[in-house]
């Protein structure tokens, strides 16, 4: 198989407080667009240490990811070039709620975010033309649901150090 198919593995965290949503505004070749504070898993961390330290880099806040809210597999389309259609890229995203830690306010946010918003589920749904993922929506109303699976659903390879993500670690 010259071709193999692999989707991009991102985690997402789903942060509520007061009825209000946090989301990263960001800069994207689509111009802003509003997303969870989520990213792209990195070589040798675990799914949760990858949220942690996505949450960091897009809103300057500890987060620690106490629940899996869900998977979700998504497929985006990529603009055509010289008259060629490139396949769709696909996603496929984990999702986490869980606690709130402390903003740094002395750390910048990840290249391309703006700014960060608190939203409710109605300004977020409002919102859907401005969402980057299709994603964002499902994840908040399944959050609302009360959709909530237990971290022991994951599993890391032992091979994969399990340390957590602390502000200054280069994160």
């Amino acid at each position: 198989m010259a071709n193999r198919w692999k989707p991009h593995v991102t985690v997402a965290a789903v942060i509520e407080r007061e009825g209000r949503f946090l989301l990263v505004e960001e800069q994207t070749s689509d111009g802003l667009r509003l997303n969870n504070p989520a990213g792209h898993l990195d070589p040798g961390e675990s799914l949760v240490q990858g949220c942690a330290r996505e949450t960091l880099e897009e809103t300057a806040h500890s987060f620690h990811p106490t629940a899996l809210v869900g998977i979700y597999l998504s497929r985006q389309p990529r603009p055509a070039r010289d008259g060629q259609v490139p396949p769709a890229v696909t996603y496929l995203r984990f999702a986490f709620s869980g606690e709130l830690g402390a903003h740094h306010r002395e750390r910048r946010l990840d290249h391309g975010i703006v700014r960060t918003v608190w939203m409710t589920p109605d300004e977020i749904r409002a919102s859907a033309d401005r969402h980057r993922s299709p994603a964002l929506l499902q994840c908040v109303e399944d959050y609302l649901a009360g959709v909530r699976h237990p971290l022991a659903l994951l599993h890391t390879d032992l091979g994969v150090p399990a340390h957590p993500v602390e502000p200054g670690d280069g994160a």
